[in-house]
């Protein structure tokens, strides 16, 4: 199945509703834009659907096997989830390349050519502790591409990039689509909505309100 179905999803948390009764249907190789004011839920939606967080009830089901119940995680996947978090001891390049021997799916030329998509320089012995927010974002999206996933999860892409970067990260997201990602992204600028998202959708107090595009 080429969807991802969302289902009478809800999330409490401390006797709060964080999301409430959510009902969606995605389709494959679409970009999807989330939006809504700080606290609305859209960042513990994207937890919920990477595995992170269990829902309190509902179901979500990612291309045919459902989440919690045929897995425990979404099987290919990528997340970039509010602050980037990287080891600041390593560089750019060891932090990828420590990350994709988890799933040993690439090489290392995969993650050089990600980080020069990005605009980085692989062979940069900088460490991360000494990036700038604008790097640390870049080096985000470099991760949350290298491995060619299925679904791409990304919570403010756009943080920390000047003019050129926005661009790159444009270019960058257009393209995962046309390979055929499925892409579900927030962002306080409107203009990354409208210019990149083939949907979106408003939350507002973890409700599902309308899609307006």
């Amino acid at each position: 199945m080429d969807k991802i179905l969302i289902k009478d999803l809800n999330k409490v948390i401390k006797n709060n509703k964080i999301l409430n009764n959510i009902n969606l249907q995605l389709d494959k190789n679409k970009t999807y834009g989330f939006v809504g004011k700080n606290g609305a839920g859209k960042t513990v939606l994207f937890k919920i659907l990477c595995g992170l967080l269990k829902p309190t009830s509902g179901r979500i089901v990612i291309f045919g096997e459902e989440l919690h119940k045929d897995i425990s995680f979404p099987k290919s996947i990528s997340v970039i989830l509010e602050k980037p978090g990287f080891l600041d001891h390593y560089t750019g390049f060891d932090n990828l390349w420590y990350l994709a021997s988890i799933k040993k799916k690439i090489n290392k030329e995969d993650v050089k050519n990600a980080l020069k998509k990005v605009g980085l320089d692989p062979h940069d012995k900088k460490k991360v502790k000494a990036y700038s927010l604008g790097m640390k974002q870049r080096l985000a999206l470099a991760q949350s591409i290298m491995e060619k996933p299925d679904l791409i999860l990304l919570d403010e892409p756009m943080n920390g990039l000047d003019k050129d970067a926005r661009e790159m990260a444009y270019n960058l997201i257009n393209e995962e689509k046309e390979r055929g990602a499925t892409i579900l992204m927030t962002s306080h600028y409107q203009e990354d909505i409208e210019s990149l998202c083939d949907k979106t959708y408003l939350l507002e107090y973890g409700k599902l309100v309308n899609n307006f595009q």
